[in-house]
């Protein structure tokens, strides 16, 4: 009997936030073989215009097709998923999962119908996300908090580099709103960076909220896509690419390592 062979999983982000996706992913899926690709070069992705931003995810995307033949690959980025996930489906035939803000489930668990969407300053501002909102909101009040400098955090929190608390809870402030008793309660997390930075924003947070993680999420997804159980392979040790090229300080490799790259 021919003995199962472990599936490629690709997960692709602007940066390091991808991540927080991969841990629950590979949690879903040890046998797999990973490859993580950051678009380092290329960070952050709001600062692109959106025309260019497509023809580079499709550009970095396609030579990783070609170098890795990955069976599943995983867009762990709001912006690349809610910009360009309807182009890389119809141009390359591997199956894609994207990230997009959990505004559904927020909505349907939370008791005050005030919520916030915590993201990007290009996923908030995206019709994507005011679709979402159309379709799944209704009877929810919905703040759109986009950041400019959360994603940057988060890197420099990796790197061993945290900036101070009051350049976290400025940044989160917005999301905190109390209207005639009113206040919000759930904060859905529009960018996977923003996990990585999770202990920081409830120490920061005026009063405690639910935050949302797409992550158990979207490892779900992979696990329903794949549809083959997965193999005895024993795991194999994840490899991580940076399109830039550069090679982790000693604090970022050990952060690293703590998931196993």
């Amino acid at each position: 009997m021919r003995t199962p062979t472990s599936p490629t999983i690709l997960i692709f982000d602007s940066g390091l936030g991808g991540l927080t996706v991969y841990r629950e992913v590979a949690a879903a899926r040890p046998d797999a073989r990973f490859i993580y690709l950051a678009d380092d070069a290329a960070f952050p992705y709001g600062e692109l215009p959106e025309e260019a931003l497509i023809t580079r995810i499709q550009h970095v995307i396609g030579k990783a097709i070609g170098g890795h033949a990955p069976d599943l690959i995983v867009i762990a980025c709001n912006t690349a998923s809610t910009l360009a996930l309807k182009e890389l489906r119809a141009r390359f035939a591997v199956p894609f999962i994207g990230t997009v803000p959990a505004i559904k489930p927020a909505c349907a668990q939370s008791v005050s119908k005030r919520i916030a969407v915590l993201g990007t300053q290009a996923t908030v501002s995206r019709e994507y996300t005011r679709t979402l909102i159309r379709e799944f909101a209704a009877g929810c009040d919905v703040e759109l908090v986009g950041s400019a400098r959360l994603a940057a955090y988060a890197e420099a929190e990796l790197a061993g580099a945290p900036v101070a608390d009051a350049a976290i809870a400025a940044e989160i402030a917005p999301c905190f709103v109390d209207v005639e008793g009113r206040r919000t309660d759930t904060v859905v997390l529009a960018c996977t960076h923003y996990p990585l930075l999770l202990a920081r924003f409830a120490a920061s947070a005026p009063w405690p909220v639910v935050w949302i993680d797409p992550a158990a999420a979207i490892a779900r997804r992979v696990v329903d896509l794949m549809r083959a159980a997965p193999t005895d392979s024993p795991p194999l040790a994840p490899r991580i690419e940076f399109t830039s090229g550069r090679i982790p300080s000693p604090a970022l490799a050990a952060a690293l390592a703590k998931y196993g790259f």
